[in-house]
């Protein structure tokens, strides 16, 4: 195996890659078959020298003549529900529960759906959980690479339309039942007013890319019912404090009618997964600590109005 390759990054006949440079080239490996390419994108160089690493060169075999069509709930895949995001009077607030399901069970009580992606973004995963965080992890690859190549990071408006080409790349899954909805939660640095700094970009299946200007959106099974919450109790002229609380509460009320949300469990001390994003501190996870104490608060809260 070549120094500094990867164990599992095997070269295979047909599969370009820096055997097919010249001698000189060879002895320097995959930074020469980079330098080559003159590509800055870590997925395109994968592409073009290792492309059956990529998630979206997987190919799912056609079901045969007369056989039932392997749909994600017949073969038990998980599926990541309910992600919020706020922006607020200095940036945004991505949010999102911890329950994942296959089917009618619950497949894992702790799922983590939100990702903090470079120091000012951040991304939340609904659909099919193993294609989902397999994404994100090569699209913050994606982000750190750029910003190693070219020293200075990617624009807001680049990170969102890189991430809306992955997840068009997933389209073939996706037409299959394996859909990915990612949620896109930022802070634009070149933005001088904090307030408008923040901002929320949305996908379909296909890769379409769509600003929110409301200051709010929800994706997920519970959506329709956190977005109900979300447009009686946010402001964006909100403070930060204010704002993860009625994110925590958003969840809340979708889990309350949305069996595939998980809410709050305080037997086992399971909180939502809140991250804010702000010009002064970056992206930021949300203590645990911080959290419970706005789940206990909301809670006892609830207890005395039910009906919310």
């Amino acid at each position: 195996m070549r120094r500094g390759t990867h164990p599992t990054m095997e070269f295979r006949e047909g599969i370009p890659g820096p055997r097919q440079f010249g001698p000189e080239q060879q002895q320097l490996g995959h930074r020469a078959a980079f330098a080559a390419l003159g590509e800055t994108s870590f997925s395109n160089y994968v592409a073009a020298t290792q492309p059956h690493l990529l998630p979206a060169a997987r190919t799912f075999d056609a079901p045969r003549s007369g056989a039932s069509h392997a749909s994600p709930e017949a073969l038990g895949v998980p599926h990541g529900t309910t992600i919020v995001a706020l922006q607020f009077n200095e940036g945004v607030v991505i949010a999102g529960d911890r329950r994942a399901t296959a089917g009618n069970v619950i497949a894992q009580r702790d799922i983590e759906k939100i990702f903090i992606t470079d120091s000012h973004s951040a991304v939340g995963i609904a659909g099919s959980a193993g294609i989902a965080i397999e994404m994100i992890r090569l699209y913050s690859v994606e982000l750190e690479h750029y910003e190693k190549i070219e020293g200075v990071q990617m624009s807001l408006d680049g990170k969102a339309n890189r991430l809306a080409g992955m997840v068009r790349g997933n389209l073939g899954a996706a037409m299959q039942g394996f859909v990915v909805v990612p949620l896109f939660a930022g802070y634009d640095v070149d933005e001088p007013d904090p307030a408008k700094a923040g901002r929320i970009v949305t996908y379909d299946p296909t890769g379409g890319r769509y600003d929110e200007w409301l200051g709010y959106h929800a994706v997920g099974s519970g959506s329709v019912f956190a977005k109900s919450s979300l447009k009686k109790l946010h402001r964006t002229s909100a403070d930060l404090e204010t704002t993860v609380r009625t994110a925590v509460a958003a969840l809340y009320d979708a889990a309350d009618d949305d069996t595939a949300t998980g809410g709050p469990d305080l037997v086992r001390k399971i909180w939502p997964v809140v991250v804010s994003i702000t010009g002064a501190e970056g992206a930021v996870r949300r203590s645990e600590s911080e959290l419970a104490g706005i789940v206990e608060r909301l809670v006892a809260e609830r207890a005395e109005n039910p009906g919310g």
